[in-house]
């Protein structure tokens, strides 16, 4: 019976990162389209994350949100997202008719996590419907369990900087528990191994460690699939957001990765290796989140 899974789904820089990693997984159900269990799961979430480029190629991560039934699967090939990046978002000029595009459906609640890549077939007032190219899931380890629920904000701008960081995101950055990272495959990959990816990173407060401009981020075991490791070997220009759930500030960054293949990572036992993360620019949009964490008392 055809699952529609893809027989060879990782491009050379996957394949490599995997081998540098003494080995990739046992199998990969890396599928050409939607299966049910994820067409059923994008309705029942208030955001997901994308991963876009801009014009010159760099990635860009971003938060896009609405009701629960705003993402939905018209067909097994399809995902149609019924919002776009608000004013301000770098990633609002770029979402466009034949942009390479990934998305990652994820529920901090449950700790489940899909995701899919593929291109934008159609872009317009409404929002946007991607043809699907890959689609797969994710296991629920580092995910830091919230219930969000809506909020009302008033938002209060954008605050766009350098590699030399504004002090409330050096502040958020400390005590981040989530955070999302959009890589590139380059020119390299060809065919449904190519393209952009968004994934989740996720520890206790400090598990990423700023030092100046370089954002040194551990790397825990996984999948082995190293989709996002294996597009920094071929494409080191990468994104990261991160969202401050009280205040509903989000933190979107561009820059250049560094895997350190040989490097424990000491400072966190955990961790089977690291990567260093250069920042070039940033965004803080402020109160853009319109979601919460609803705290749970036991």
């Amino acid at each position: 019976m055809d699952d529609h899974r893809i027989p060879e789904p990782f491009h050379a820089g996957e394949l490599r990162a995997q081998q540098l990693a003494g080995g990739g997984p046992a199998g990969a159900p890396i599928r050409s389209q939607m299966p049910d269990q994820h067409r059923q799961f994008f309705p029942l979430l208030p955001f997901v994350c994308v991963a876009v480029a801009d014009a010159a190629g760099w990635p860009i991560a971003t938060l896009l949100h609405g009701e629960p039934g705003f993402a939905s699967s018209p067909a097994p090939r399809q995902l149609r997202i019924a919002a776009l990046p608000e004013p301000g978002d770098p990633a609002a000029p770029h979402l466009r008719r034949g942009a390479d595009i990934g998305i990652l459906g994820i529920d901090l609640g449950t700790r489940r996590r899909n995701r899919e890549n593929g291109v934008v077939a159609q872009a317009d007032r409404e929002g946007v419907l991607a043809d699907v190219h890959q689609s797969f899931g994710n296991c629920p380890k580092y995910i830091r369990v919230r219930r969000l629920v809506p909020v009302e904000r008033e938002r209060s701008g954008v605050e766009a900087f350098g590699a030399e960081l504004p002090p409330d995101a050096v502040r958020l950055i400390a005590a981040c528990e989530t955070m999302f990272v959009a890589s590139a495959s380059g020119g390299a990959a060809q065919d449904q191994a190519r393209g952009l990816d968004i994934s989740h990173r996720g520890g206790e407060a400090g598990f990423l460690r700023l030092g100046g401009n370089v954002l040194t981020v551990p790397d825990y075991p996984g999948n082995r699939y190293f989709n996002t490791l294996g597009n920094l070997l071929l494409e080191p220009r990468a994104a990261l957001v991160m969202v401050d759930f009280a205040s509903g500030d989000i933190l979107q960054l561009q820059g250049r990765a560094e895997i350190a293949w040989q490097d424990a990572a000491s400072a966190d036992a955990r961790a089977e290796r690291a990567w260093t993360f250069s920042i070039a620019r940033g965004w803080l949009r402020r109160a853009a989140f319109p979601l919460r964490e609803e705290k749970v008392h036991p």
